[in-house]
């Protein structure tokens, strides 16, 4: 029962598979993965009850639109969707995060941050909590940090996108940055804008520190694109290149000179540009922008599905090929200096004994006379055993938590180097709670293996690796043919008939064909 979730999360899953049976059976699959390798975290102490990997990770293609103040953020968003549903102006219009969400009504709603921070669908679950630690009692007015909106546009349909306020306000500046870190994480695409007006680094100073400073050295870097928006007011200068020049230089002075840039703006709200020659330079340049822009918007969708599936399999080999090494090295230094601190005390305590057999025979140290016990030779027994029952397990205690010290510190300093922020924890789990677990003084400092690993959670791992390997090749299947011969551009319908997976058991390893769909026409 102790390695099982608790009832919140049983929930939340729940509701998540129920949408996802509705949305892409092929997903639904992948959330029972996730469980297993839950039951192998819960056991080594990984995670508590009231976490799951399926629930750390959104389910939802993501699209976080960032940037300063009057960047055309919110002209951008509008354009795309073809809907007027974000406010506009050159002032700020919009000092919170915005959820746009699809909905089957055409009339545009516009929902309080509670309706987020209360619903485990959305990325923004309990985030009241977060905000709390960032500014206490401000977690009670999500309402002022957090807003969503429905839009009937077709091309919201199976994604989310997120509009956000400027970097560069002064109030509630440390919570936003907390929440930008917390979308920038979750999203599949991160579109980072700056204005064409005031394209030196001094105007756009937060933007550059925050987003480019901290996410060059990403792993995930290739989701940010970098866009020059309102290019138009560039039309009129001797040479409009020299704008897109100075924002590039920009960009490079923070180290980031590789990746995706792109210079845009609205038509619809353009000054107007004399020169014909001009005018079709910028509107093509302009289209050709956006229409690579607006397909990266259309690929989330496929790119969430493998997101997700892959990491499943960088859940599963982290916990292998990094939590145990880390967990085992953590435990053999625990062992040694258990160790050197019961010899310590072993020594401690002879020389006392010694002073007092000196100073007093009854306390002799080899006085003991065990074939004619009495009372006093057996108190004397009785309080060293118990004197240094209490020094072991303080050494003990004490030991755990120098160890466990060094370990957070070395995640830290690892994910920091990663451009990450969630300190204490990588994406397998929590590898102090991890080690702590093994330092519980009823088990034994001799023992080798970390809690909850075994030969049986190492081929559940293995099940889970080939499982997402089969997973990415019928993906593949979906959206390649080497042949040439047609395939469909979505996934599994929900009405698709399945067949039920076949797994196989053999030498260690499990391998387990995956569902495949009946429904595909060729």
């Amino acid at each position: 029962m102790l390695n099982r979730p608790d009832k919140s999360i049983r929930d939340r899953l729940t509701k998540l598979e129920t949408h996802l049976n509705n949305e892409n059976p092929l997903l639904l699959d992948v959330v029972t993965r996730f469980k297993k390798l839950d039951t192998v975290a819960y056991k080594m102490g990984l995670l508590n009850t009231s976490e799951s990997y399926a629930t750390s990770i959104p389910w939802w293609p993501l699209v976080s639109v960032l940037g300063t103040f009057s960047a055309g953020k919110s002209s951008f968003i509008n354009n795309f969707l073809a809907d007027k549903l974000q406010l506009t102006g050159n002032q700020a219009v919009d000092d919170k995060f915005t959820v746009i969400t699809y909905s089957s009504s055409k009339e545009n709603r516009v929902l309080p941050g509670v309706a987020l921070n209360s619903d485990p669908r959305f990325p923004f679950y309990q985030m009241s909590d977060e905000i709390d630690k960032v500014a206490r009692g401000e977690g009670r007015r999500i309402d002022a940090y957090l807003q969503m909106k429905t839009s009937h546009s077709d091309k919201l349909s199976g994604k989310i996108i997120i509009d956000s306020p400027g970097f560069d306000a002064d109030e509630q500046r440390n919570a936003i940055l907390r929440l930008t870190d917390h979308i920038v994480d979750l999203s599949d695409l991160v579109l980072v804008f700056f204005d064409a007006r005031h394209p030196e680094p001094g105007a756009m100073q937060d933007t550059l520190d925050h987003l480019v400073g901290n996410t060059i050295n990403r792993s995930d870097s290739e989701k940010f694109l970098y866009i020059l928006n309102q290019i138009d007011t560039a039309a009129q200068e001797d040479n409009p290149e020299a704008v897109v020049a100075a924002w590039q230089r920009a960009l490079a002075a923070k180290g980031l000179t590789a990746g995706r840039f792109y210079s845009i703006y609205n038509r619809d709200l353009a000054v107007p540009i004399e020169d014909e020659a001009v005018r079709q330079r910028f509107e093509k340049k302009c289209e050709q922008d956006k229409a690579a822009i607006f397909e990266r918007i259309h690929q989330v969708e496929v790119e969430r599905s493998y997101r997700i599936v892959g990491a499943l399999q960088t859940i599963a080999n982290d916990i292998e090929k990094q939590v145990v090494p880390v967990v085992k090295t953590a435990m053999v230094k625990w062992l040694k200096m258990v160790l050197a601190l019961d010899a310590i005390a072993i020594g401690v305590f002879a020389v006392i004994l010694l002073v007092l057999s000196n100073l007093f025979d009854s306390w002799a140290l080899f006085s003991y006379d065990f074939t004619n016990a009495n009372i006093m030779s057996s108190l004397k027994l009785g309080f060293t055993v118990i004197g240094f029952t209490m020094v072991h397990f303080t050494a003990r205690a004490f030991s755990a938590r120098v160890i466990a010290k060094q370990i957070v510190s070395k995640i830290v300093i690892d994910k920091n180097l990663a451009g990450e922020h969630r300190e204490g924890k990588i994406l397998a789990g929590n590898i102090k709670n991890a080690f702590l677990k093994n330092t519980q003084p009823l088990r034994s400092i001799f023992r080798p293996m970390p809690v909850g690993w075994s030969m049986r959670s190492k081929r559940a791992l293995l099940q889970v690796t080939a499982d997402a390997c089969e997973f990415i090749q019928t993906m593949n299947d979906r959206y390649t043919r080497p042949s040439g011969t047609a395939v469909p551009d979505t996934l599994p319908e929900a009405g698709a008939q399945q067949e039920e997976a076949s797994i196989d058991v053999n030498n260690g390893a499990a391998v387990e064909t995956l569902k495949t769909v009946k429904s595909e026409t060729s």
